[in-house]
């Protein structure tokens, strides 16, 4: 016969035994959890996601605030242009404008995708400037009654700090091949050549804005000359001058696009959305930063840009 402590010994192993084959099950348990976790994320992200589209659909874009060259969009554009699938494009807007360089590829874009397809931009509460811009490459043009645009011109503006700088002790000293060369700068007034180059920038991209106003809205001379210096219209306003095609919204734009034989009716609508990386809050205020966006709608650290820009 065993002792008592032979058998206190044996319930000991045995329950060392029991706890290991619990520890092992519960690891296997535990791998298994993460894997199943792990798929139904990943078909999620199927169901759910910005996956690539198969069947016939409208897409729609959003241009939302200040417009730049902006490569990211430019890629989702070009998949809808390309798309078999995707049979017009309705682009909302809401944007005060944006650097002309930036809003002008944007527009370019837009014109081919709508060689392929139709284009109708429904408007917020601001499509001005260079968001009007991107307004015209379309083929139709809604806008809210209240919806605010036009601003047909261009900006440049900077800020003077050498009266700042000279009550710090702090002189800026430039050597540069040419008198032209780098102006305008923040931290020298403009001499007379420097400000009759800058106004002929200014000229010389006005007109081209006039003129592509003028060529997808049908407008010329004295009808052109009303809308097309700086001012900004409600839509009302605008429908009156011929900058937009009509007053409505969303329903307005589908109810357009059904009218078309090459959009099938009852499409559904499909949102693409660009894919921006993550970005911290650090990176966020950085890029902020470095656009310069603020008082002076300047970035000083990648030069001056000219601007169509509600102000």
């Amino acid at each position: 016969m065993f002792g008592a402590g032979n058998r206190e010994e044996m319930d000991r192993e045995d329950y060392d035994v029991r706890r290991r084959r619990w520890l092992r099950a519960g690891f296997w348990r535990g791998i298994g959890l993460v894997f199943l976790i792990f798929a139904l994320l990943i078909g999620l992200g199927f169901a759910f996601g910005d996956r690539p589209r198969s069947g016939p659909h409208i897409a729609m874009i959003d241009i939302q605030g200040v417009i730049y060259d902006d490569p990211i969009l430019d890629k989702k554009l070009a998949e809808i242009e390309v798309s078999e699938a995707a049979q017009a494009l309705i682009l909302r807007i809401n944007s005060p404008g944006g650097t002309t360089a930036g809003s002008e590829a944007l527009y370019e874009r837009l014109r081919t995708i709508s060689e392929r397809k139709p284009i109708v931009v429904t408007m917020g509460e601001v499509a001005a400037s260079g968001g009007y811009i991107t307004a015209i490459a379309a083929d139709h043009i809604i806008a809210r009654g209240n919806t605010i645009t036009g601003s047909i011109g261009v900006i440049l503006e900077y800020a003077h700090f050498e009266e700042f700088l000279d009550r710090i002790g702090v002189e800026i000293e430039t050597v540069k091949s040419d008198s032209l060369k780098g102006g305008p700068s923040p931290f020298r007034p403009p001499t007379p050549e420097q400000r009759a180059l800058e106004k002929s920038m200014i000229e010389d991209t006005y007109r081209w804005f006039r003129d592509l106003v003028g060529a997808r809205r049908g407008l010329s001379g004295a009808a052109l000359d009303a809308v097309a210096d700086g001012r900004v219209f409600t839509g009302r306003q605008a429908l009156e001058a011929g900058l937009i095609d009509a007053i409505g919204g969303y329903d307005d734009a589908l109810l357009w696009l059904a009218a078309h034989d090459s959009v099938a009716p009852d499409l559904p609508v499909d949102l693409y959305m660009p894919d921006y990386p993550e970005d911290s809050f650090l990176g966020t205020i950085g890029r902020f930063l470095s656009t310069g966006v603020g008082l002076t709608g300047l970035s000083y650290a990648s030069g001056p840009r000219l601007y169509s820009l509600a102000r």
